[in-house]
């Protein structure tokens, strides 16, 4: 290898030919395509993702994308198929055959099988007239001009394009269906996404002896006490049945200094802000964020039937990482 190789040079050149082959793949975003799409959101059962090497990589994640947005999908080794998992397969599903070459064995021993018990054939190849693309009942096309490799053997634009074909389904479907945020959360309970999606604010809300309040009679050094012990940077104000009457922030409190208020003698009661926004403990923990921060406020009172429940700050979000 020379000493002066030029790695970027390559990796551009490499990106420069991807490119290229998916500029000319919309062209295939044609009548076939809207028969497949159509024939999807038809199916009675499950879509069943086959493909061999490399096409069996990026089947596994097309069938992950569609099963993610909405449509149900699941792979299946097409070699194992052919000694029993076939019987995954049931009446009222459509297989989405993938092979750049549109010659696979081990796929094309499994056609004559599928077409035998009425299960609809989706052909995903590089090449419009090979046994794969015309035995199948809707073939999309995925050809491209050349490879990235500079051999032009190793598998690189084509599973690319194979990979845009296959989200361009996942998508177009999703839009189809109407597929909600609310929906995706339900395919994502774990991690980052689930947390943003599916936290509501009861599960990271302050709660009991936790919560920050006191009554309208109380000092104004009294109340800096409650929320210097229960940390929020702010304290509600209620009445004997825990009815929020109002809010006393750290913001409030540089405003009475500057008017020079007596802490000692004053009532909270006097200088608190009538009328707090509040939200329902209930309320999505994301729809609590944009709330907050179109409001420019940092501590939010939750109420049930006006009536305190919980407390929380901008801290309580970060912390359970839905910021």
């Amino acid at each position: 290898m020379p000493k002066t190789f030029d790695f970027c040079s390559a990796a551009r050149k490499v990106l420069e030919i991807e490119i290229q082959g998916l500029s000319q793949l919309e062209q295939y975003f044609d009548a076939s395509f809207v028969q497949a799409c159509e024939a999807i959101l038809e199916a009675k059962g499950k879509i069943v993702v086959m493909g061999m090497g490399k096409s069996g990589h990026i089947g596994k994640k097309i069938a992950a994308t569609l099963a993610s947005t909405g449509t149900s999908a699941f792979f299946v080794h097409p070699g194992e198929a052919s000694h029993g998992d076939l019987g995954m397969v049931e009446n009222g599903d459509i297989v989405l055959a993938i092979s750049n070459s549109g010659e696979s064995s081990e796929i094309l021993a499994l056609y004559p099988v599928l077409k035998r018990r009425g299960i609809g054939i989706i052909g995903m190849t590089g090449k419009p007239s090979s046994n794969m693309a015309t035995q199948a009942d809707i073939h999309l096309c995925i050809h491209v001009p050349e490879e990235a490799c500079s051999l032009g053997l190793a598998p690189t634009t084509s599973t690319t394009a194979t990979l845009v074909m296959g989200d361009a389904l996942a998508v177009s479907l999703l839009q189809a269906r109407g597929f909600t945020a609310d929906d995706f959360a339900l395919s994502h309970p774990g991690g980052a996404l689930g947390r943003k999606l599916l936290l509501k604010l009861a599960d990271i809300m302050q709660i009991g002896d936790a919560l920050p309040k006191v009554s309208p009679e109380a000092s104004v050094k009294d109340a800096l006490l409650e929320i210097s012990q229960k940390g929020l940077g702010m304290t509600a104000v209620v009445d004997s049945s825990d009815q929020v009457l109002g809010i006393f922030t750290d913001g409030d409190l540089r405003r009475l200094l500057d008017k020079k208020v007596d802490i000692h003698t004053a009532s909270i009661g006097s200088v608190m802000t009538e009328n707090p926004m509040m939200a329902s403990p209930d309320m999505l923990a994301v729809e609590a964020v944009n709330m907050m921060q179109a409001r420019s406020i940092t501590s939010l009172l939750l109420s049930e039937n006006n009536t305190l429940v919980g407390a929380l700050n901008i801290h309580h979000l970060l912390k359970a990482g839905v910021m």
